[in-house]
């Protein structure tokens, strides 16, 4: 006989299977709960007690086995699905799910996580086919496992997620966000307006501020703040939190709700990024800003290019442009640049922008160095590294921060702010990164600060925001008039606090609820993607005269008489 016909495996397939089983369920529970690394083995082994106890998969009385395929194994690869999902970014969002695979991922920078992925997708052969094996040995398995398969598609928050957004189809109100949009417009421009740059660090949420969880990671953005306005409790709505999605609620003043079953051509990429709604872009640059977006990944990633050449900016440039005119071209990490390099770039472009004198200039620019799960640390911060290591998020963090305090204090230094905003923002909040735990113990708010022309320095500003009240409080920091502090569905944050934000009115949670249900803000921002949408949005935006709705009596346009919802 063969060695490998005699081998244990064979030999005891029950206790393998049992095994496989335990490990993959120990592994999902401490997925989804804070439970510790250590928590795995010891629910495998509860499940291997359990098992010995009930003799599963060698029953007292044992029946004829049954060459069946068990109902559980599509709902059990779905759950499998959102656990692999829920490891790599902390939070599923089914809106950056639908939104990338229609703007494009095949230029994204995740190579870490094709080894993961290898590994779950073994782990999940290997589980489907330990159950297989239960269900056809044991046959009370057989009997209850049609309730398991029930059970595991009323739970798996990815079928749950999908169920909601469905309900905007049947909902009885679709357009209550959209009721709230304000057509951004700029009523008075001041008499020398600043030039703008605005930093989105990648991942780098205020949170990461509280010394006593983190320590010193978040110093050097402190000491910026301390020369300029920081605004603390700037929140994250659904759909805001992915990177085109932080940067469009910021920018045009709204949530990226994905054009989805929308779009009229389901299986080709999208040509255009929210077509249907002004942006920062488009406002700059009907004003004679020359406008420059930098990015050390992909601009074709998730649609950024097609987004900013789209909303009035002159060049963009990402990896494919900068990564030629790197010195060393092995510089470069899984997503292009790394960020030491890229503000190099970054500084180059404002001198050039500065060389021209032909009107005010705007540069927007990405980090890439807080990207989760462990960062892209530049290699100048290996001097700087303190305490952390390389796989430590808090050195990323740390390393970052740095990064952007020297830029800055490298542009003043050469003169080039003057009558300039300098923005510093994080794009959403962190996705599951070594310090998820800490992070997700309290409350989390982005980071968001003005230093510059006009801002006067050491004020602090808390209220309860989102990322769309940046887009108003941006341009009233530049000295534009905007028609009642508003503009999209955001609030300035400079403006007298009876000018309440969203959240500030109906909560972050309610605001979730009727993002769920809304369709008509979604044919908006998608406008001319969407077949048939003229005539629906005449309808919409054609209520009677004594039908206008307002957030309170003082928001009434004095038009026609207003209701107030």
């Amino acid at each position: 006989m063969l060695p490998v016909f005699s081998s244990p495996m064979l030999r005891y397939p029950r206790w393998w299977a049992l095994l496989a089983i335990g490990l993959c369920l120990g592994y999902a529970v401490v997925t989804v709960s804070r439970l510790p690394a250590w928590a795995v083995p010891a629910i495998a082994g509860a499940w291997l007690g359990a098992g010995w106890l009930l003799r599963w998969g060698a029953p007292l009385r044992p029946r004829p086995r049954a060459r069946v395929w068990p109902w559980s194994l599509l709902p059990m690869a779905l759950l499998g699905l959102y656990i692999y999902l829920n490891d790599s970014f902390g939070i599923v969002d089914l809106g950056a799910i639908f939104f990338h695979l229609q703007a494009g991922i095949s230029d994204h920078g995740g190579g870490d996580r094709l080894v993961a992925a290898v590994l779950y997708t073994l782990s999940m052969l290997a589980l489907l086919a330990a159950f297989t094996w239960l269900v056809r040995v044991d046959h009370r398995w057989r009997y209850g496992e049609r309730l398991l398969a029930l059970i595991l598609l009323v739970s798996n928050p990815l079928l749950y997620g999908m169920t909601q957004r469905g309900a905007a189809i049947v909902t009885e109100d679709g357009a209550w966000l959209d009721r709230r949009y304000i057509e951004p417009e700029i009523l008075a421009v001041p008499e020398s307006p600043p030039n703008l740059l605005l930093l989105y660090l990648e991942s780098i949420e205020r949170t990461y501020a509280d010394r006593e969880r983190f320590g010193d990671v978040y110093a050097d953005l402190d000491a910026l703040g301390a020369k300029g306005h920081v605004f603390e409790g700037v929140r994250q709505l659904d759909n805001t939190g992915w990177t085109m999605a932080g940067m469009i609620a910021s920018q045009c003043g709204t949530p990226l709700m994905p054009a989805g079953l929308l779009h009229d051509r389901q299986f080709e990429p999208l040509e255009h990024v929210v077509p249907g709604v002004d942006c920062l872009g488009d406002l700059l640059s009907e004003q004679g800003y020359r406008l420059s977006y930098l990015g050390g990944a992909s601009a074709a990633f998730a649609g950024k290019g097609l987004f900013y050449q789209g909303h009035g900016f002159d060049s963009v440039m990402g990896r494919e442009e900068l990564v030629p005119r790197l010195e060393d071209p092995d510089y470069v990490n899984n997503w292009g640049l790394f960020d030491d390099s890229l503000y190099d770039f970054t500084a180059e472009e404002i001198r050039r922008l500065e060389a021209k004198d032909d009107g005010p200039w705007g540069v927007v620019n990405l980090s890439i160095t807080g990207h989760a799960p462990n960062g892209y640390p530049a290699r100048t911060c290996l001097e700087r590294q303190g305490e952390f290591d390389g796989e430590d998020i808090l050195y990323s963090v740390t390393c970052s921060a740095w990064l952007a305090r020297d830029l800055v204090e490298r542009l003043e230094q050469e003169g080039l702010l003057e009558n300039t905003l300098v923005v510093i923002a994080s794009d959403h909040l962190t996705m599951r990164v070594s310090a998820w735990d800490q992070l997700t113990a309290g409350e989390r708010d982005n980071t968001f600060m003005m230093l510059g022309s006009g801002i006067e320095s050491g004020t602090r500003t808390r209220r309860e925001a989102s990322m769309v009240d940046l887009f108003p409080t941006l341009l009233e920091a530049m000295g534009f008039t905007i028609k009642g502090h508003r503009a999209g569905l955001g609030a300035s944050l400079l403006a007298e606090p009876n000018q309440q934000t969203l959240v500030e009115r109906h909560g972050l949670v309610p605001l979730n609820a009727r993002m769920r249900e809304e369709n008509a803000l979604q044919q908006r921002l998608w406008e001319g993607l969407v077949p048939n949408q003229s005539q629906e949005r005449e309808e919409q935006e054609s209520p009677p005269a004594d039908a206008q709705v307002v957030e309170s009596p003082h928001d009434a346009t004095g038009e026609a008489p207003a209701s107030v919802q």
